[in-house]
């Protein structure tokens, strides 16, 4: 098992021309855990994943890595540590899937240490764990939505970094394939000690899946622990708006969110 680098974010600032998305922000992420962050739409969470990925220039503070900044670091030094699944992935017309893949491997790439057998297994490997196997030779143009993010997440994994941020890596899957996906990054985390970030939507998937949760709201963190201490009636009441019913997931026993609309069944009162 390796020991993650630690990642940390320090009054942060992050915005869009005039425009405050993140202000004066904290944020320690835990090493060698899953780590999910949620929040209602627009909150920053994405944006957030964005500057500690060194995509977004932050307007103030810093994004921290094993004790170096990491907008100060060169991209050819950070690829090994820090690996990225951006929420909407673009390939090049034309390129299979086997190639984008490959391309995964690019930081391990050096004068000294051209592609060898050790690249073509992690290929291999991590087209298996998607099930993106037999897609190997086909152009990712002609993929569906859901094979395609499969694959997109196995380009991810291919990398081997010791901290992996996913933007929303589930989306256009459907229910068994996102337990899928889940379930091996649980096993990457277990197996090799990674760091795991995730933006998920579905409230119900981090409480299962994730170490420690962070609950974003208006550009601040509004708690920040266990997934026993934040996901809490309150805290989706307060982020998301929304009346809900916490109660025991009957499989994993982690918390479990009911939502409460307008149109109730029953006769449970808020």
């Amino acid at each position: 098992m390796t020991t993650s680098d630690e990642l940390r974010v320090a009054d942060l600032a992050l915005g869009y021309s005039e425009r405050d998305i993140i202000t004066n922000l904290d944020l320690q992420i835990a090493p060698g855990k899953i780590s999910v962050i949620v929040g209602a739409n627009a909150c920053g969470k994405s944006t957030l994943l964005k500057s500690m990925s060194r995509l977004i220039i932050p307007r103030e503070g810093k994004v921290i890595v094993d004790g170096k900044e990491v907008h100060r670091t060169p991209a050819k030094e950070l690829a090994p540590t820090l690996g990225l699944l951006p929420q909407s992935p673009i390939a090049p017309k034309g390129i299979t899937v086997v190639d984008l893949v490959g391309r995964g491997r690019n930081p391990h790439q050096t004068m000294f240490h051209r592609w060898n057998k050790n690249d073509d297994a992690a290929v291999a490997a991590a087209l298996s764990a998607t099930n993106s196997l037999e897609l190997a030779d086909r152009e990712v143009d002609e993929l569906s939505g859901s094979q395609r993010q499969r694959v997109w997440i196995a380009t991810a994994l291919v990398q081997e970094t010791d901290i992996l941020l996913l933007d929303e890596p589930t989306t256009y899957l459907d229910v068994a394939h996102q337990v899928e996906i889940l379930d091996l990054l649980s096993d990457l985390n277990e197996r090799q000690g990674t760091t795991v970030v995730m933006v998920l939507h579905d409230l119900n998937l981090p409480a299962r899946y994730a170490d420690n949760l962070i609950a974003i709201k208006d550009g601040q963190v509004y708690a920040a622990g266990t997934v026993e201490e934040v996901f809490t009636t309150e805290m989706i009441r307060d982020v998301f708006g929304m009346a809900n019913h916490i109660l025991p997931d009957p499989v994993s026993g982690a918390p479990m969110m009911s939502q409460i609309g307008r149109r109730r069944i029953g006769n449970y009162e808020i």
